[in-house]
């Protein structure tokens, strides 16, 4: 059996993998037809203009769902792996919330691109990257906690790592997009899609994309840390009847099942 086969571990790579896939294909088609320079431009940039926008909204919106199904998972192996600590239950229900809001924000950036309704893009991008950062504190203290009885060390200090690239990343894109859109280079550059490297602004738009692929392949990179947390989950569906028939009401079965149970007790 592969690494990769081993429980659940499929979902953080199928994530991870999906995701990344998302910002790539959208780069190269954008860079193909013209749409945007191929040195470094904004992600959003790459999903602003068709066909590569139709492409970026699929992709991120699958990666919406599979995020979820990932928090969940996470949540639900925290909960029984802790369950008579208060402490711990209650900053893993804050990161589910936390989680999910993250991933409401991707949906956002997916279906509202940033040249058409910036402010609603913006909105989103801080949801899945801000509040999704707070996502990562809160994992790295709950592995905290757990270490070393349920977490190792290594997957602490990883998690830690991770989380400190991405406030970084996003100290460095908002102290650049700051000087960027502060109106001393121009106005409406928001609409701006090609940039001469001998413009004035070019030194801090370049700061900034950079800093924007630094903070989504950190984001990324978290997710990679589950893998060998989820290669010791399994996952079953558990049928429960309500009725020997597909016509009849659960009331009428459970009435039936209980004269059973009475007849045969007799």
């Amino acid at each position: 059996m592969w690494w990769f086969q081993q429980g659940l571990s499929f979902l953080p790579v199928a994530l991870v993998v999906w995701s990344a896939a998302s910002f790539v294909f959208s780069y190269i088609t954008a860079i193909v037809l013209h749409h945007v320079d191929p040195l470094v431009p904004y992600i959003s940039d790459t999903g602003t203009i068709p066909p590569e926008r139709c492409l970026f909204g699929i992709m991120l919106n699958v990666s919406t769902f599979l995020g979820m199904a990932t928090m969940y998972i996470r949540y639900k192996q925290v909960s029984a792996l802790s369950p008579e600590k208060p402490k711990i239950l209650r900053l893993n229900k804050l990161g589910l919330m936390l989680g999910w809001m993250s991933c409401f924000g991707l949906c956002i950036i997916a279906n509202f691109q940033k040249c058409v309704l910036y402010y609603i893009h913006v909105l989103g991008a801080c949801l899945t990257f801000g509040v999704g950062s707070i996502y990562m504190l809160v994992q790295t203290v709950l592995s905290y906690l757990m270490q070393p009885e349920l977490h190792s060390k290594d997957i602490f200090w990883a998690r830690l790592a991770v989380f400190l690239w991405s406030c970084s990343s996003i100290v460095s894109m908002f102290v650049s997009s700051v000087v960027l859109y502060s109106g001393l280079y121009g106005q409406n550059l928001v609409q701006k899609l090609h940039w001469d490297p001998k413009e004035k602004g070019y030194t801090p738009h370049i700061i900034s994309t950079i800093s924007e692929w630094s903070l989504a392949f950190s984001f990324l990179s978290f997710f990679l840390t589950y893998i060998r947390d989820f290669q010791k989950i399994s996952l079953r569906a558990v049928v429960s009847l309500q009725g020997q028939t597909l016509h009849e009401s659960p009331g009428s079965f459970r009435a039936e099942e209980q004269a059973l149970l009475i007849a045969g007790s007799i």
